[in-house]
């Protein structure tokens, strides 16, 4: 299996498609089966395209090159299920990313393997519009939601999803990185289940724990779930998030006098960091949950270091969203706990592991 995981993803940094595709057939060839290929070969695989992106050794235009790739060897795959038009015996699901959720390959995983083991799937793919996605459940049915989000930013989004799907009598089954270590996030939000991974995600729905959708007093209420929001910091939070983002950039203007000498593209970079530091922090202060932007701040610290950009510039950048939020208590906590986590990180004491030395 490590030889053809090793070739497969061989051929995404080469952005090889022809090559991609062939080794599929091969690997079929071989006698591996249509599930091993897509979980064992074509998923870790790209799951690497992502660390080797993170670690500066391939480029935007790489990876999304490398995951379109691995989404024409899924479709080439999907040629050779037993019965290319399953029956629904098993049952039929929704499988849908998140409105604002473009990354739409691990729930492309979770709908082939469900295909594969003969269930009827609706696949809708990255960025479903709550309202859509309620209509489609009306006008099909199906016995549940398989609802993606990668990117914890999303996660209100994914809140108002949830509690739609349920309110229509429809149970959803949650997965993705968004959701956190151990999907602790997807409990927060009201979801029936969490799955780590496409086989988890299927073993819930064979195990029928999913189908029978328990009652939710709280739905349509979100103080009920998160009583925090009372407060109406996540409200003034998130509709001043434009100006918020013009007046980090002043700031940090003001503060590092070197930005006078910075490029448009070296700016366009800044104010991109600005505005991704800020979408997690309203994610954050809508969960009241401060690790989700710790989290994120060490990932990031970890992507500049790569490019061998001090990680502690990080904390100039808190400290002018900050100066905006003075009346905003439970914001400024959250800032302080990320700045706890970029100090630790920063210190010479304290080193994480890489991913040979893990």
């Amino acid at each position: 299996m490590a030889d053809w995981y090793e070739a497969f993803f061989a051929s995404l940094a080469d952005m090889d498609e022809y090559l991609a595709t062939d080794l599929v057939d091969r690997a079929l060839d071989s006698g591996l089966t249509p599930q091993q290929v897509l979980l064992e070969v074509i998923a870790p695989a790209q799951a690497r395209v992502g660390r080797e992106w993170a670690a500066g050794r391939f480029t935007v235009a790489r990876e999304h090159a490398a995951t379109a790739i691995s989404e024409r060897a899924i479709a080439a795959l999907s040629r050779h299920r037993a019965d290319p038009r399953p029956t629904g015996a098993r049952g039929r699901v929704t499988v849908a990313c998140v409105d604002g959720e473009w990354h739409a390959l691990p729930a492309r995983l979770v709908a082939e393997t469900l295909g594969l083991r003969g269930w009827q799937v609706d696949f809708l793919g990255a960025h479903v519009p709550t309202p859509h996605l309620i209509a489609h459940l009306h006008a099909t049915g199906p016995d549940a939601v398989a609802l993606s989000c990668s990117l914890a930013t999303r996660l209100p989004a994914a809140h108002a999803t949830i509690t739609a799907c349920q309110s229509a009598g429809i149970p959803v089954l949650v997965g993705g990185a968004g959701f956190g270590p151990d999907g602790r996030y997807a409990r927060l939000l009201g979801a029936d289940g969490w799955a780590p991974d496409a086989e988890s995600a299927v073993a819930h729905l064979e195990q029928q724990s999913l189908l029978t959708t328990t009652a939710h007093p709280e739905l349509g209420d979100p103080y009920t779930a998160l009583p925090h929001l009372a407060d109406q910091e996540y409200t003034l939070l998130s509709r001043s998030r434009r100006q918020l983002a013009a007046q980090a950039m002043a700031g940090l203007e003001q503060r590092l006098p070197a930005m006078s000498g910075y490029t448009d593209r070296q700016r366009e970079h800044t104010r991109e960091d600005i505005d991704h530091i800020l979408d997690f922090l309203v994610a954050t202060v809508y969960l009241d949950q401060a690790q989700i932007l710790s989290d994120f701040l060490l990932w990031t610290a970890d992507i500049l270091d790569a490019r061998n950009v001090p990680p502690r510039s990080l904390l100039t950048v808190l400290d002018v969203i900050a100066d905006q939020l003075r009346d905003f208590p439970r914001t400024l906590a959250v800032i302080d706990a990320g700045r706890t986590a970029v100090n630790t990180a920063s210190s010479p004491l304290h080193s994480r592991p890489t991913e040979e030395t893990a």
